[in-house]
């Protein structure tokens, strides 16, 4: 047996996702010609569902798919794999149609989908069908939860868990593949989804083990950059020949016990788990087993449990908790663990009865999926709580909560407002300084963590969120250079509250500023799919400018149009009024204000 620790830490860690180097094409097999690498790549933004090409300029690090009648052959990947997750950011001009193949043989739908109410099959994330019609091989697809889509021209994430077929010795399938998980930026698409046949335009109309991935290229333009996948192998940490030692408690830590004569001794016929005790509360336990390790590799270990934890590994210290439980948050130990057998002791008291006992050892690595190595006994479910969703009906609903801003808790804001309305275009007000905070389409609100139980007063967002500022946005200067206060003086702001628009049953937000009485007032608008910003300011003072966004980059389009961060689009009624100021690396967008209304889209 040989063992090897190389490092240990309790800090938070997460496995590797190797990247895909985008600094040529060397990491796929030769194409006709259409895929090229590029340093930067624009579309415009276009409600023409005309297919468009991306316009790119040449450099690394992206990759693009320009094609035509006579250069339009698939990517084909040098890797290939089993089970992988995977993850990137991809790009694609209006009306445009690509998809990405795990094996080579199962396709998650790449579309320019932006705006469409009920998505399907044929829509971005949907898994594709295939062309058989005979009724015992033909698979007719699934359609994605919900359109995460966001513009054409914007980029969009999206990640994927997939798990390949399984066949026994004899080449039979005895499992189909699976996508585990799809992600489209931060929404869930796909849960467990098999997929029993190979989907529409595969490599080959076959299954294997193995097979790389596979990106269309006959189709309209796509860009892809920040690839980075992981591969799994089929293998699982087991842990066995567990026997145990038992206590009566109550003891603390293990070091209160572990030393003195046990109270029962035996064999546990599940592995690990807190099961074997006669009593549920007021017990230590060491669990004593050989720890069987299939690869070298990193390892990381976490935990679930109600009691006082403590692991062992070739009688090493690896992890010891000394809190009472440990259920949302489990911290990752990592440790270098060479294949082979080694002994695991694993040391849990519980002083209390408050919280019923857990036991739950989760081992993974860079090579291995999560996996548990405790009994199904020592870890049962735990109760869940039924999210608290707020639906809409046919007028607007206001929801006054706690916004954690970019969805930090360090970033709370206490006087927020949640306006939802019924075509599914929703945003939040900060009421302490007259901002818009985020924006976001789809379902409205999560009330959970503000309803259940005793709660904290937040709300969660559904869908994709644009977090937009927690900083004031109407300031008064006598210097156009002036910097863009952070927060007002004390005194300067005075929220009055809102009224509700008698026709369209929405709010509009007053309050007064440097003695300007102000109304400030949102609606979507469902048939261009965003939402329409209105500020009207009585007795506007001299100098009186509105900061519309602000970001790393601002990047001016046509038509009153400018690009925020990559990730949304501004569309000012009028541009003539328009300051973009950059400087170190920031941009901020400004409008001056005047007699009419401030009037701009958001549009994401």
């Amino acid at each position: 047996m040989v063992f090897l620790i190389l490092f240990f830490s309790f800090k938070l860690g997460a496995q590797q996702m190797m990247p895909l180097p985008l600094n040529d094409l060397s990491a796929f097999k030769p194409q006709a010609g259409n895929w090229k690498v590029a340093g930067s790549v624009t579309s415009p933004f276009t409600k023409d569902k005309e297919h468009h090409k991306l316009d790119y300029t040449a450099g690394a690090g992206i990759l693009v798919n320009d094609n035509d009648a006579q250069h339009n052959s698939a990517l084909i990947s040098n890797l290939e794999h089993q089970d992988l997750d995977i993850e990137f950011e991809f790009m694609m001009p209006a009306g445009s149609n690509s998809g990405i193949y795990l094996q080579g043989r199962y396709e998650v739908q790449l579309f320019d989908s932006w705006g469409k109410a009920v998505p399907d099959i044929t829509d971005l994330g949907g898994i594709y069908r295939n062309w058989e019609s005979d009724p015992k091989t033909a698979y007719a697809g699934k359609a994605p939860m919900t359109n995460a889509a966001r513009p054409p021209g914007i980029w969009q994430k999206m990640f994927i868990s997939f798990s390949g077929p399984r066949f026994d010795a004899n080449g039979k399938k005895i499992k189909n593949a699976r996508f585990n998980k799809v992600l489209i930026n931060n929404q869930l698409v796909h849960l467990n989804v098999e997929v029993p046949q190979p989907t529409g335009g595969p490599i080959e109309n076959n299954e294997v083990s193995r097979g790389p991935l596979m990106i269309q290229g006959d189709h309209g333009s796509v860009a892809f950059k920040n690839i980075s996948y992981r591969t799994f192998e089929d293998a699982k940490v087991e842990a066995t020949n567990v026997s145990y030692k038992y206590w009566k408690g109550p003891y603390e830590y293990d070091d209160d016990f572990k030393n003195k004569k046990a109270d029962l001794t035996g064999k546990s016929p599940e592995g690990i788990t807190w099961d074997v005790s006669p009593v549920k509360d007021f017990f230590a336990l060491q669990l004593t087993g050989d720890l069987q390790i299939p690869i070298d590799d990193n390892y990381y270990i976490s935990t679930i449990y109600n009691g006082n934890l403590a692991i062992y590994i070739d009688d090493q210290l690896v992890k010891k908790i000394s809190r009472a439980w440990d259920w949302d948050r489990p911290a990752k130990s990592t440790i270098m663990l060479k294949a082979g057998k080694h002994k695991i002791d694993v040391y849990f008291c519980r002083a209390d009865a408050w919280l019923p006992p857990a036991i739950g050892i989760f081992f993974e690595s860079d090579k291995l999926a999560l996996h548990g190595i405790h009994a199904r006994s020592s870890l049962q479910p735990r109760e869940t709580t039924y999210p608290i969703l707020v639906k809409l009906d046919s007028k607007p609903k206001v929801l006054r909560a706690f916004l954690d801003f970019n969805g930090q808790r360090s970033q709370r804001l206490t006087h927020t407002v949640g306006v939802g309305d019924p075509s599914g275009i929703h945003y939040v007000y900060n009421n302490s300084n007259g901002s818009l905070a985020c924006v976001w389409r789809g379902e409205f609100v999560d009330a959970t963590p503000m309803w259940h139980d005793r709660g904290d007063g937040s709300f969660k967002p559904l869908g994709d969120v644009v977090f937009l500022t927690n900083e004031p946005q109407l300031d008064v200067v006598t210097d156009p250079s002036s910097p863009h206060p952070k927060t007002y003086e004390e005194g300067r702001f005075r929220s009055r509250g809102y009224t509700i628009d008698k026709s369209s049953g929405a709010p509009v937000f007053h309050y007064e500023l440097d003695g300007m009485k102000v109304q400030d007032m949102c609606f979507p608008d469902a048939m261009e799919n965003t939402l329409i910003r209105e500020i009207k300011i009585e007795n506007t003072v001299p100098g009186t400018r509105c900061r519309i966004a602000y970001g790393n980059e601002i990047q001016k389009l046509e038509s009153g149009r400018y690009l925020i961060n990559g990730r949304y689009m501004i569309e000012l009624a009028d541009p003539s009024g328009a300051t973009l100021r950059k400087s170190e690396g920031f941009a901020e967008l400004f409008i001056n204000a005047g007699s009419l209304p401030i009037r701009y889209k958001t549009i994401w």
